[in-house]
């Protein structure tokens, strides 16, 4: 075992220096409007006639430096082709990233948005009008809990992996410069203005903290720590991995669905090049979506010149769906931040000891009813099933 770490000290090496590149990119806290809650107010008070201007922060690095520090990494002498070819990739994907970065607010950030997160294909477009028009449109939730109430609810729920797992860090913070819940580099984000329907906390609990945060702590368990950030191309199996832990857990309700299928919907509009009032309008009108979530959507959609990003959520889980009908194994996806097309790589280096199985098991795979419904999408499922097998369990 000796040996072979010696062997690997180059790549690990490397490994490291992506991670801490990435890191420095943030793209996700980068692309965050800072002023989410003063333009919906504004927003409110315009009749929903005035479309929003967004605010983003600036860049606290400089992209030059970091395009030329990535390209300085000696990845060409890394002789672990697996490991050779990884690296690649993510050098690619963070250049990307610092890319569409600069090109926020131009007509060139769509492009690399789709260069990030891929387009929407006619039968993802498909599986999201169909949900749309399954289920049946719900009136807005009137019980909400405040970002403060959700923080102790997360906090509470770090807990309860303490008790299993001492060591498991706690990382929660209520921001005001943050527009959505999102999980950076294992810390839980609220916003501080935000408000949470009362039956989607636990669901949202196991999706942030029992994915997004479990994976990024067992990666970070790993000596592979591109695994805390995610291998290439991750994001679109983390996200159908945390909605799937919605499901097991009986959270993943009509009105979720509808919103994950909404979100495919308003992108495509994007892509026909429909603008913010034009995608909130049709969610409404065409979708019954609320305003407030219709809103949302939208923001996130148009947010830096066009995103792509949200059509992953519904892309994801059902390329987790076909996965599962395949017999592939859970486990290996919560080694840490990886995608499915990674599962051969990541079990040889599971094989050769370089990693280590997972450090933490989510408590989504053990609340009572989740192995009877993992079982049943074992035997084939769609998104569509989702709705019907969601309703059943």
């Amino acid at each position: 075992m000796s040996s072979l770490s010696e062997q690997l000290t180059p790549a690990l090496d490397i490994d490291a220096r992506l991670t801490e590149i990435e890191r420095r990119v943030n793209l996700l806290v980068n692309l965050t409007p800072l002023n989410a809650a003063e333009a919906w107010a504004d927003f409110e008070r315009s009749d929903f006639s005035t479309a929003p201007t967004l605010r983003l922060r600036p860049l606290d690095f400089d992209p030059d430096l970091t395009h030329r520090e990535l390209y300085d990494l000696e990845v060409e002498k890394v002789e672990d082709p697996a490991l050779h070819t990884l690296f690649r990739a993510k050098r690619d994907e963070i250049t990307r990233q610092i890319t569409a970065l600069e090109d926020r607010d131009t007509s060139r950030f769509l492009y690399g948005s789709l260069q990030l997160y891929g387009t929407v294909a006619p039968p993802l477009a498909s599986a999201a009008e169909e949900l749309l028009e399954a289920i049946p449109p719900q009136a807005p939730s009137t019980q909400t809990v405040t970002a403060g109430a959700f923080a102790d609810a997360a906090r509470a729920e770090f807990e309860r992996y303490r008790e299993l797992y001492p060591e498991f860090p706690v990382h929660v913070e209520v921001r005001d410069d943050v527009a959505d819940l999102m999980v950076s580099f294992g810390h839980l984000l609220i916003p501080e203005s935000a408000a949470f329907r009362a039956d989607r906390v636990e669901p949202l609990l196991h999706h942030e903290v029992g994915t997004h945060v479990v994976t990024y702590q067992n990666g970070a368990r790993q000596p592979l720590t591109l695994l805390t950030i995610g291998l290439p191309g991750y994001d679109e199996t983390q996200e159908g991995l945390a909605v799937l832990a919605e499901f097991l857990a009986g959270g993943l309700d009509p009105r979720r669905l509808r919103v994950l299928a909404a979100r495919v919907v308003a992108v495509g509009k994007m892509l026909e090049g429909a603008g913010f009032l034009d995608i909130f309008e049709s969610l409404r009108a065409d979708h019954h979506i609320p305003a407030r979530t219709a809103w949302s959507i939208a923001v996130r959609v148009v947010v830096g010149g066009g995103s792509v990003k949200d059509a992953i959520y519904l892309r994801g889980i059902t390329r987790i769906l076909d996965a599962l009908a395949e017999g592939s194994r859970l486990e290996v996806l919560l080694v840490g931040k990886l995608s499915l097309d990674h599962i051969p790589l990541v079990q040889d280096l599971l094989d050769r000891e370089v990693l280590q199985e997972p450090w933490i098991r989510p408590r989504w795979l053990d609340v009572p009813g989740a192995q009877e419904r993992l079982e049943k999408l074992r035997a084939g499922a769609t998104v569509t099933d989702l709705y019907e097998k969601g309703m059943a369990a």
